[in-house]
């Protein structure tokens, strides 16, 4: 096998150059057009008359309906192409926007949130895939890794600015749709859907790929295998000890910090005053996106400190997210809650990477593509299952009862990390 060089952009051709920009483009209007929605999205539900069971539910059903859908489209890109496969999820996204938009209704907007999770399930992998193809013939034996980099880099950023921008629209033209008879938080949904539509047009335009034949068998072929994928990951775990535990404890983690991914807006904004509440929800959540990703930039030299022993490290940064996740619950004033918001957060993307380090020990080349579904299954069972509980914990109770529930779950994740030790080698832990 050929030894990859360094990756130089100034080395670079003219046409892998010129791909990566128009990928970094592409990503960050794509994401963009998210985080438009992402900042005001349990917002714009409760406005709407959900209460936090119905909003969770929701998540839940969104969170469902991605799980039962990845594994059967999994192999659809490479089936029919990933241009084609990509453009059917923006289709899916546009779909749940103009249900969203329609209804104040949960039926309505339960079906809104499954078109959001089956555009998931078909925008996964899809044009990474395209794009480190593309990138490899046009600079053979480069590295890719800081190329994806990049276009990481400009995912993330585009969520953010989505958020901010999304979390302002309501402030500056809330009123005007107010007026008109819809909620403050449509504005930001409207944008959202425009911003779509130029995905698409920019998506059909960029995207250049060899036209594959659209079959039968190649639409179905997803369907027919998910059954053998899914009873050979399974029987993988089994086998496994270390993996069991592993994924069992991804899915506690699951469990417990996505309904604060999910309720954090609807619990934050009575702390705020003024008119600019909307404003500042965006600017928190682009906080969080930009957190996450210093936490995971921040991970190897955490590891560092406990010697790259994974399971040890991750028990620490689980003991720490409890902690954390108790303090954010009982924060009253937005200083505080800020504060602690940011620590989680920063922590969350810290555990990212030796969670997937050790996933990747534990596996090899032909097992890594199943493991891999079978992992993001597996959170998206612990995320929803965390939803339907905390949205009836906080109904019942209030939202810091649920969080601190919640955290319950990331000290049993503790234990179960080291158990993990007496089941993987030294090497490498």
């Amino acid at each position: 096998m050929t030894a990859e060089t360094a990756f130089s952009f100034a080395a670079l051709p003219t046409s892998a150059q010129r791909h990566i920009r128009l990928f970094q483009m592409h990503q960050f209007l794509d994401r963009f057009a998210m985080g438009l929605t992402v900042a005001v999205v349990a917002l714009a539900l409760a406005d709407r008359g959900m209460d936090l069971l119905q909003i969770s539910s929701l998540f839940g059903i969104y969170a469902l309906t991605t799980m039962a859908m990845e594994l059967p489209f999994g192999g659809l890109a490479d089936s029919i192409g990933r241009k084609p496969v990509f453009l059917a999820a923006v289709v899916a996204s546009l779909v749940s926007l103009a249900l969203f938009l329609s209804s104040s209704d949960f039926m309505v907007l339960a079906v809104s949130f499954g078109f959001i999770g089956f555009g998931r399930a078909l925008r996964s992998g899809t044009l990474d895939a395209w794009f480190i193809e593309t990138f490899k013939a046009a600079a053979p034996n480069v590295d890719v890794q800081p190329a994806l980099a990049k276009a990481q880099t400009a995912n993330a950023l585009g969520l953010a600015l989505g958020a901010v921008i999304g979390g302002f629209l309501p402030d500056l033209l809330g009123a005007i749709a107010a007026n008109h008879g819809f909620s403050i938080y449509d504005v930001s949904y409207v944008a959202s859907f425009a911003v779509m539509l130029g995905v698409f047009a920019f998506t059909l335009r960029v995207v250049v790929e060899r036209p594959r034949p659209i079959t039968s068998p190649g639409l179905w072929r997803g369907f027919v295998n998910a059954p053998g994928v899914i009873k050979d990951a399974g029987l993988l775990v089994l086998r496994h000890r270390g993996l069991s535990l592993l994924l069992t404890t991804l899915a506690c983690v699951l469990l417990a910090t996505n309904p604060v991914e999910v309720i954090w807006p609807t619990h934050a904004k009575p702390m705020l005053e003024g008119g600019y509440a909307n404003s500042i929800i965006g600017i928190l959540t682009a906080t969080y996106f930009f957190s996450i990703a210093f936490g995971a930039w921040l991970s190897p030299y955490v590891s560092r400190i406990f010697s790259r022993r994974h399971p040890i490290t991750l028990a620490a940064v689980f003991t720490c997210l409890a902690g954390a996740q108790i303090a954010l619950a009982i924060q009253v004033d937005i200083l505080g809650f800020v504060a602690a918001f940011v620590v989680y957060s920063v922590l969350l993307g810290v555990s990212e990477t030796p969670a997937n380090s050790i996933l990747h020990r534990c596996v090899d080349d032909a097992q890594r593509s199943t493991m891999l579904s079978l992992k993001s299954l597996i959170q998206q069972l612990g995320a929803a299952a965390g939803l339907l509980l905390a949205g009836a914990i906080a109904e019942l109770y209030t939202t810091p009862v649920a969080w601190a529930v919640g955290a319950g779950f990331l000290v049993l994740a503790v234990v179960l990390t080291l158990f993990l030790i007496r089941h993987l080698p030294a090497q490498g832990q």
